[in-house]
Formats: structure tokens, C-alpha cells, sequence
């Protein structure tokens, strides 16, 4: 069972690989790109993963252990690190022009994936330090809105036209930036109204999380602007985009063409059929299991280490990164997944 927590300390390897591309100030700037949309993706097309699950002793010491837990909390200020040593970086008008462009990739990377995958997952936690923890790695990537939304609208909405995040059959990655942005932030405003309404608080006060959220994102951008300048603040902002299009591109894989049956006014229970779901090995450990999503979606309040493979999940052809990468050409994308998911229809 050690070995079982012990292997989630591969997490940490595209922390390593980012750092690495910041300190280079060369060609292996681009080191951590090439890593997670070029090798793991070769690799995960000649692998399936294990459909095994925990048994019942087995989930409940894995739950108990510490260790899942410190492994998940370690990549904040690993997060935070990252984020001031590719300021300090970038800051540096010594560093050749394609550098600064390899090393905002990678930062880029780092957003996604510790940003706001390490973020979705201390998010889910009931704890206010583990919610803390949440929205302080979501400020790195200027998405703290994140955190309303996904738990309290996606969640609910899931593989419905009535949720942003949740594609569409034919609809393309780029169309699907667009909504999913614009219509997450509209939903994020409006379930903080209604929040507000409930406990009858003034939606303009400090209790409105949402205005504290635009608040403190502004003080950052600010403070970046003015301690390192106008051009670091622009490759800062070009990376938090970056993380925010990583994390709207596993949105539209995690349930394209994915649909819940409506019974009258309300839908069916969310079950594993309405999530993409992948086993691939590499994909699993890098990203906290976030690629076992069905099991997620059916009960959100499992840890990542326990989650469940079901046989009548719908399973993407390779893991997260090949598939992010095919859906960058939607032509491929539609002719490979279009004919996948009329399978599981």
C-alpha cells in the first residue's frame, strides 16, 4: 500500500520538467512542452493502464493514509515557487526572445496542471485550509471563479446544454473556448447572487466571493505590473491563459457528446456513462487520477486515490494529453470520436 501513495510522487515530475524550462534560458526551454503533448502522448498510444480497483480494506487504508493528502498539498508552494522564479526569469531582458516564449509554455503547463487540476481536487475537499489551498493555487492562473463554478455549477449541470463546460456532439475545441469561458464566468456571478439572496447578504459586500475574487486578481496583476514591469506582466498573462485553455480543452474531452436523460423538469442522476474516461498509466499518476473522471462525477466527494474504473464508461481511444492534442484539429477529433461515441450511444 506504501508503494500505491508513494507512486503519486510522480506528480511531481512535470513541476521538475517546468522548472528545468525556466532555468535553461535555451532550447530546453521547451522541455516540458515536448514532454507532456509529444512523449506521454507516444507513449499512452501503446499503453491501455489497469482496470483494477481498490478492494473495500484496501480503500479505506488509502484513505487514512496521510500521504495522499501531503503529496497533493506539497505542489502549492511548489506552484508559488514556480510562479516567482519564472517572474524573476522572464524579468531578465537578457533572455533571448524564443526562451521567454519556452519558459511561458511551461509556466503555462504548471498553470494547468498544478494550477488548477491540483486546485479542482483541493477544491472537492471539505475543509477550509484544503478549500484555502484551492483558491490560492487558482489565483496563480486568474480563474478563482473556478472554484464557484465547477462545485456548485458544473457539477450540477454536467452532460446538459444547461452546464458551459460540457460539450457538444460536433462542436469544436475553439467554439467551445469561447462559451465555456464567457458563460462559466456569467455562472459563476449568478450562483454567488443566489447564494447571497439565500442567506439574505447584500450582493455588494465582502461577502460577495466573487468580488473578492476580481479584487485580488487585479492587486496581482497590479503588482506584477509594477514590481517586474509591463512586458513580465504580459508573459504572465500570456501563461495564466495558457492554463485556463489546458483546463477548458480536458473540460471539452471529459464529456463531449455526453447527454443525461431529462425525466420532466429535472435530469437522471449523474452516472459513470456521462464522463470520457481513461486508464492510460502515465496520464493517471501525472494528473491525480483527474482521468478516471466518471467515478468523479458520480460521487465528487471521493478522494483521487480511490477512484473507480467502471466497465460501462465510455473510454477515450488514448489518455488526457494525446486526446487534448487531437482535439487541437477538430477534423481528426470529430472523425475519430463522432464514430466512438455513436458506439456508446
Amino acid at each position: 500500500m506504501r508503494f500505491r501513495s508513494l507512486k503519486f510522487c510522480l506528480a511531481y515530475t512535470t513541476p521538475i520538467l517546468v522548472l528545468w524550462s525556466i532555468y535553461s534560458e535555451n532550447l530546453w526551454s521547451y522541455t516540458a512542452i515536448v514532454f507532456t503533448f509529444v512523449i506521454v502522448p507516444f507513449i499512452e498510444l501503446f499503453t491501455k493502464g489497469s482496470t483494477q480497483n481498490l478492494d473495500k480494506i484496501e480503500e479505506e487504508i488509502a484513505k487514512e493514509d496521510p500521504l495522499y493528502d501531503w503529496i497533493l498539498s506539497g505542489l502549492v508552494p511548489v506552484q508559488y515557487f514556480i510562479l516567482g522564479y519564472f517572474l524573476y526569469q522572464i524579468s531578465n531582458e537578457a533572455h533571448p526572445f524564443y526562451y521567454k516564449i519556452g519558459a511561458t509554455l511551461a509556466f503555462g503547463i504548471s498553470c494547468g496542471i498544478l494550477g488548477i487540476n491540483a486546485a479542482h481536487e483541493l477544491g472537492h475537499r471539505t475543509s477550509k485550509y484544503e478549500q484555502f489551498m484551492s483558491k490560492m493555487l487558482l489565483l496563480t492562473t486568474l480563474y478563482m471563479h473556478f472554484f464557484i463554478e465547477h462545485n456548485r455549477g458544473h457539477h450540477k449541470n454536467v452532460s446538459t446544454d444547461e452546464d458551459p463546460a460540457s460539450s457538444r456532439m460536433g462542436e469544436g475545441v475553439y467554439q467551445f473556448y469561447f462559451r465555456s469561458i464567457i458563460d462559466g464566468w456569467h455562472s459563476a456571478w449568478h450562483l454567488e447572487a443566489e447564494r447571497l439572496k439565500k442567506k439574505q447578504l447584500n450582493f455588494w459586500s465582502i461577502h460577495n466571493e466573487m468580488l473578492l475574487y476580481q479584487l485580488i486578481q487585479g492587486l496581482l496583476i497590479i503588482s506584477i505590473g509594477l514590481f517586474f514591469g509591463i512586458n513580465t506582466l504580459i508573459f504572465f498573462l500570456a501563461g495564466a491563459l495558457m492554463g485556463i485553455l489546458l483546463l477548458e480543452t480536458v473540460n471539452y474531452i471529459e464529456h463531449y457528446g455526453l447527454r443525461r436523460k431529462k425525466n420532466g423538469n429535472n435530469y437522471e442522476r449523474t452516472m459513470p456513462i456521462h464522463s470520457w474516461n481513461s486508464n492510460h498509466p502515465i496520464g493517471r499518476l501525472l494528473l491525480l487520477e483527474l482521468s478516471r473522471h466518471s467515478d468523479h462525477h458520480y460521487l465528487a466527494s471521493r478522494k483521487y486515490q480511490t477512484l473507480r474504473h467502471f466497465d460501462e464508461s465510455p473510454q477515450m481511444p488514448t489518455g488526457y494529453p494525446g486526446m487534448m492534442v487531437l482535439s487541437l484539429m477538430p477534423p481528426l477529433w470529430f472523425m475519430v470520436m463522432n464514430k466512438t461515441l455513436k458506439k456508446y450511444q
